[in-house]
């Protein structure tokens, strides 16, 4: 039996339960579960704090997990990331008084409030002044106004919170983040219900980042059609009863999909249909 932990609150968790179940895992539960059981794929779910994930699954209890990069990183603890998971995508920067002139690699007798203390040491290490850490448990963008830090360090999505509270992004990002699976090691790969479940999920992942691009055209114009839409590989080519037409089938990009439909009728192709995507190996 395979022990995945999940999240157990937030778009974590409902991100990764759907994505679970896209790629047949049934994983649903009530929001009080902690465990929920696939017995037709051998797999036990359990769910728990996304920041505890990292930790249960480098001392071996649970063999893998999916949880944020930046809490993996937060938390300490050296595991495998296995792939990332194509959602729950953000940055963590610092944030200061709009207007206000700061200069991130001098920040001594600053003083940075954050939930995430290990990355903000980390990040202090390699800058010229040392900041005092205020460590919070949430809510980080009201410190500045209550007066109890200078600037935060935050996970940063939309950047909406941030103006609310008077506050802009200073400097780079510390570093990007999205959700990850993870396992102990890279040699937990070796079990095949665990190579089995990387399959899958990336099928999904991939799947969701392409589309089908179905289309007639006309075959003298088939070698710029086949440009526009060359396919993972290459595109699938059919001829058409009719003389001088013939079919072509392609995996796109989905974010293209409205300017290679554009380009193909322009070229003079018919009967363009792009579909959806469920799952794919590649």
């Amino acid at each position: 039996m395979l022990l995945i932990a999940l999240p157990n609150k937030g778009s974590l968790a409902e991100q990764a339960t759907a994505l679970l179940g896209e790629a047949g895992y049934r994983c649903r539960r009530n929001d009080k579960d902690l465990w929920a059981l696939d017995p037709e794929n051998q797999v036990e779910f359990v769910f728990l704090r996304p920041r505890d994930i990292a930790v249960y699954v480098s001392r071996g209890v649970i063999e893998a997990g999916v949880t944020g990069q930046d809490l993996v990183r937060e938390s300490g603890v050296d595991v495998a990331e296995l792939m990332p998971l194509g959602f729950g995508r953000s940055c963590f920067r610092y944030a200061a008084p709009r207007g206000c002139a700061l200069d991130l690699d001098h920040l001594a007798g600053q003083r940075i409030a954050t939930s995430y203390p290990n990355i903000v040491r980390e990040d202090m290490r390699r800058r010229a002044g040392r900041a005092e850490v205020v460590e919070l448990d949430g809510a980080v963008e009201i410190s500045v106004r209550l007066g109890v830090a200078d600037l935060i360090a935050d996970v940063v999505q939309t950047g909406r919170t941030l103006e609310q509270a008077g506050l802009a992004v200073v400097g780079e990002p510390i570093m990007n983040s999205e959700a990850v699976l993870i396992a102990r090691d890279r040699t937990t790969v070796e079990r095949p219900d665990l190579a089995l479940l990387q399959k899958r999920l990336r099928g999904v992942v991939v799947a969701r980042d392409y589309i089908m691009v179905e289309y007639d055209v006309p075959t003298a114009a088939l070698e710029e059609a086949c440009r526009i839409t060359p396919g993972i590989e290459s595109p699938t080519v059919s001829p058409l009863n009719e003389k001088g037409w013939t079919a072509v089938k392609s995996m796109a990009r989905r974010r293209h999909a409205n300017r290679i439909m554009d380009a193909l009728a322009e070229l003079g192709a018919k009967g363009i249909i792009v579909t959806d995507i469920r799952t794919c190996r590649i």
